[in-house]
């Protein structure tokens, strides 16, 4: 097999090709409860306009702003109206003001509502000290959105905030798609389960509880199965058996070493591989293609990934994230990037696009990153400190303190 190791964006653009072809799942009805993360399969409608009616945004007073045009202004009180009260029909006429609850209706004659700090009321009169424009602190009835318009979008993540609008618009169930079941295969001799006493030259499996707690964070289930030996036919039977489910995710054995035997055992599955390298540090030997669990089965998209735990982690959220989020059904996002000032300089060498665990501090315009210290893509506790990735171009083999940095955010 002749290898094929892109560049950082080909690779990227390689899965963002393949993710785009995915058939979505098929769906499930939910309840909005239970549908926090889940990916919507259908249009959400607005079931009226929204606001309903012409709302206050401040505790206040109710005006003609013709009336306050000029301050101080004294008004006349003629009524009160709270958020929820029952509907009143106040006609607000020259030199009259009803005193207004944020949230509340106003009325029909008013065109402008006066914040209560600004006002000094005394019996049935209010003075008003500052003046207010048209339209001042109300939003007008639809201003939000009108009956019939589409809020949701079948592929849209419920996040709070969407949960919050199929709530508004009376939606107690939604109709959601499946989530893709994704197995999850570490690699290695050298690997015990984490509930076993490793030996002087045994290790514990993370990296399948790690990949796991990333799949169900991506909208998957993941499927965990038992580790697989450096060895040709229980590996090749795993294989298989992960080949069944919707996506596969190999942790180790993707490299050129002699017991390095993942790629082997794909290419005797038939396997189609679409890069099996990418010129990224931590990551290097990240492998990316397709293959049926058995002759005349349709293929399963997999993911080789190298064994060392930060490698790891950042192969899945740089490309499989990608290709959980399009299984299960989730319209196709960007990487998230910022920027920041770096805090102390960096040396590299060139020709890799660098992700490095770093700490994001500060905020606002006074943010300032730095790389967390770590010794190398096996150091799994630096990355539980870091926040972002650093993110160094190939051509770069320096940056200085007091640069402005790329930081990628996952």
């Amino acid at each position: 097999m002749q290898p094929t190791i892109l560049s950082f964006e080909d690779a990227r653009r390689a899965v963002e090709q393949a993710a785009a072809q995915v058939h979505r799942p098929e769906t499930e009805r939910c309840e909005l409860l239970r549908a926090g993360g889940r990916v919507l399969a259908e249009s959400v409608l607005a079931d009226r306009d929204f606001p309903p009616f012409a709302r206050a945004t401040r505790d206040g007073y109710a005006v003609r702003s013709a009336d306050v045009a000029s301050v101080p202004a004294r008004l006349k009180l003629v009524g009160e109206i709270r958020a929820g009260g029952p509907p009143q029909t106040l006609d607000i006429e020259p030199g009259q003001a009803v005193e207004i609850m944020t949230g509340a209706a106003v009325p029909a004659a008013a065109d402008a509502v006066v914040m209560v700090e600004y006002s000094l009321r005394a019996g049935d009169t209010v003075e008003i000290q500052r003046g207010v424009a048209a339209g001042e602190n109300i939003v007008p009835a639809g201003a939000e959105a009108k009956r019939g318009e589409v809020l949701l979008s079948p592929g849209t993540r419920l996040t709070p905030a969407a949960i919050a609008i199929a709530g508004s618009c009376g939606r107690h169930q939604l109709l959601v798609y499946q989530r893709p079941r994704v197995a999850i295969l570490s690699t290695g001799d050298e690997l015990v389960d984490i509930a076993a006493a490793p030996a002087a030259n045994q290790i514990r499996n993370s990296n399948s509880y790690s990949l796991a707690a990333q799949v169900q964070a991506a909208g998957g289930v993941p499927v965990v199965l038992p580790i697989a030996p450096d060895e040709v036919e229980r590996l090749r039977h795993l294989v298989q058996q992960g080949l069944v489910s919707d996506l596969l995710l190999l942790s180790g054995g993707v490299s050129v070493g002699k017991y390095d035997l993942v790629e082997q055992v794909l290419a005797e599955l038939s396997a189609e591989f679409f890069f099996t390298g990418a010129h990224i540090q931590p990551g290097r030997p990240v492998v990316f293609g397709r293959a049926p669990a058995h002759p005349g089965a349709l293929p399963t998209y997999f993911f080789g990934l190298p064994g060392n735990p930060v490698s790891t982690m950042v192969c899945f959220d740089l490309f499989a994230r990608l290709m959980v989020e399009a299984l299960a059904g989730a319209s196709p996002r960007r990487m998230t990037f910022t920027q920041a000032r770096l805090k102390s300089d960096v040396k590299v060498k060139t020709g890799l696009t660098r992700f490095l665990p770093a700490l994001l501090s500060g905020e606002y315009e006074r943010s300032e990153v730095e790389l967390v210290k770590w010794q190398g893509s096996g150091d799994m506790a630096a990355t539980a400190r870091a926040n972002c990735y650093l993110v160094v171009p190939p051509d770069r083999a320096m940056l200085a303190a007091g640069d402005m940095v790329s930081l990628l955010l996952v």
